[in-house]
């Protein structure tokens, strides 16, 4: 029951002004326990109980406190937890359903006193859940989701409301800052994207406004990776029809435009642009040029506008750069953009690191496609082959396997090359001149423009060294190219992924045909007497060093 000493006047003022609530809340909660000591001394109260008698009457409002506590045992009892957390929120949406949190149309003390103290319990619960949903465990998130989102929705249904304020500065930003930490874990992140964002054109649409609204404060330079996650993992609003999904909490008439397609855009386009333009680093620069096919470029009413941000991304040079020109492939391809110096910033990608980088099977499957059009010139696709040709010479041969099925690709695509595989010295010529006119290459190794390497008019004698190379797989697929075309195409994919182990495992796993020579008596020297005797030059060693065993 009450504490008659701290309530004294209370039964005479409830007579006077015929109020059916039995209490003045305190707006400070330790006076309240002061005054009901027994309201949490009882643990084995059954919360159902407690919620019963909250909703049957005021004078048990108190036990929203008792419910709050109950709800901070996340660690210790988990049960009693969410009975508590999903009892609290049955309470606080059935108040707000009967406007017992709304302020009092006439001006009354007592009950201004009984709504600021609810609502003040209401921010409490709120604020643990919020908690809850950026350090609890998988579990404790789900739910605190759920309740604050239905919590939400309650606050706005069913009253006439200013919906920007409601959506901006509502306890929906405050749920989209916490996911939006990194911390806060990608599973969550899911969650309430496909639970919500995918499902409701307005949250998707405040979602994107919040995001670049916190995009641009200093304190997103931290939580820049939870937003990119967001973004990233929104499905691209693609504007490809302009129709309106459920709508979370109905708004007016005249304001569902707000929420089509075309609005969604512009919107993602917005929180994009804050992204792309903050300081990013190379990781999240990559994860941004990965995404930029699929999630960034189909937001945009203008695809140029992306044009800074990957010739920016290019500069940084390595994968990097590989992606860019993989984002402007895309927006030449797809968009109609016009780039002419793609194949130029292409063609300075291939250096001596090219075919010794970890992005190399990448940079094959990508070249792959680059390259894959028959209406190319001629000219252009020969400084590939020729620069590619040079760069085997001094490569590992996991790479040459896989350089040299891509040249004879690119041959049966481009006929007018062919010529490159195999050129006589001009007959007119006398013999002299003619083997000094082979001892000169006109391929121009540090020519930048591919159009004027002389690529066009030089031979393919680099593949014809490596018909001898020292591995028998090199030199063996080496030699396709100085056989007949009668084979289609290569797949280039089944030879990207050889290494130095991949090779040496076919080695050792292959049946040996013949058995090896090897000496049948083991020489105590390297060199024999015999051998020191010989005046020859080829036996200098010998006659120096003794090499004993």
């Amino acid at each position: 029951m009450l504490d008659t000493d701290s309530f004294k006047g209370l039964e005479s003022l409830k007579r006077k002004r015929g109020v059916t609530a039995s209490l003045l809340i305190s707006r400070n909660s330790s006076t309240l326990h002061r005054q009901w000591p027994h309201a949490h001394k009882d643990p084995t109260l059954d919360i159902s109980e407690l919620e019963g008698q909250i909703l049957k009457s005021r004078q048990h409002y108190n036990n929203i406190s008792t419910l709050l506590r109950y709800v901070g045992l996340s660690e210790v009892d988990q049960s009693r937890h969410h009975e508590a957390v999903l009892a609290l929120c049955r309470i606080f949406s059935r108040l707000m359903a009967r406007g017992s949190m709304a302020a009092p149309q006439q001006l009354d003390k007592n009950e201004s006193m009984i709504v600021e103290w609810l609502r003040k319990k209401y921010e409490d619960y709120c604020g643990t859940l919020l908690e809850s949903l950026a350090h609890g465990i998988h579990e404790e998130k789900r739910i605190s989701l759920t309740v604050l989102m239905q919590l939400f929705k309650e606050e706005n249904s069913g009253q006439e409301s200013n919906e920007e304020l409601t959506w901006k500065d509502g306890k929906f930003p405050s749920i989209v800052r916490v996911l939006a930490n990194p911390n806060t874990g990608d599973r969550i992140r899911e969650t309430f994207i496909q639970e919500y964002v995918e499902q409701f054109s307005d949250i998707k649409f405040y979602t994107f406004q919040v995001l670049t609204k916190f995009a641009s404060t200093k304190e997103s330079t931290v939580k820049l990776d939870g937003i990119m996650s967001i973004l990233i993992a929104v499905k691209a609003v693609d504007g490809s029809e302009d129709r309106i999904e459920p709508l979370y909490i109905n708004p007016p008439k005249r304001k569902r435009a707000t929420y089509t397609r075309a609005a969604q855009r512009r919107a993602a386009q917005d929180a994009w642009m804050v992204v792309l333009r903050s300081s990013v680093t190379a990781v999240r620069r990559k994860d941004l040029l990965r995404a930029m096919p699929h999630r960034i470029t189909p937001s945009f009413h203008k695809p140029e506008i992306l044009m800074d941000f990957l010739t920016d991304s290019f500069e940084v040079g390595g994968s990097v750069a590989l992606l860019a020109l993989s984002g402007l492939f895309h927006l030449m391809q797809e968009k109609n953009l016009d780039y002419p110096q793609f194949y130029l910033k292409l063609y300075s990608l291939l250096d001596s690191q090219v075919l010794h980088a970890k992005y190399r099977s990448r940079f094959f499957r990508l070249l792959e496609i680059f390259l894959a059009s028959t209406h190319l010139p001629a000219i252009l696709v020969a400084s590939f082959i020729k620069r590619l040709s040079r760069l085997c010479l001094g490569a590992p041969p996991s790479a040459i396997v896989a350089v040299v099925p891509w040249i004879y690709n690119l041959f049966k695509n481009h006929p007018t090359c062919t010529f490159m595989i195999h050129r006589d010295c001009d007959q007119t010529n006398a013999e002299a001149g003619c083997r000094a006119a082979d001892l000169h290459d006109s391929f121009r190794m540090d020519e930048d423009d591919p159009m004027f390497s002389g690529a066009l008019e030089s031979s393919l004698w680099e593949i014809e060294t490596l018909q001898s190379h020292y591995h028998p797989n090199v030199a063996a697929i080496a030699r396709i190219v100085s056989d007949q075309f009668t084979k289609q195409m290569y797949n280039v994919e089944d030879f990207l992924d050889h290494t130095y182990g991949s090779m040496l495992d076919t080695e050792l796993g292959q049946a040996m045909k013949k058995t090896p020579v090897i000496e049948y008596e083991i020489p105590k020297r390297i060199f024999e007497d015999k051998d020191r005797e010989m005046p020859n030059l080829q036996n200098l060693v010998a006659q120096i060093w003794g090499f004993e065993v």
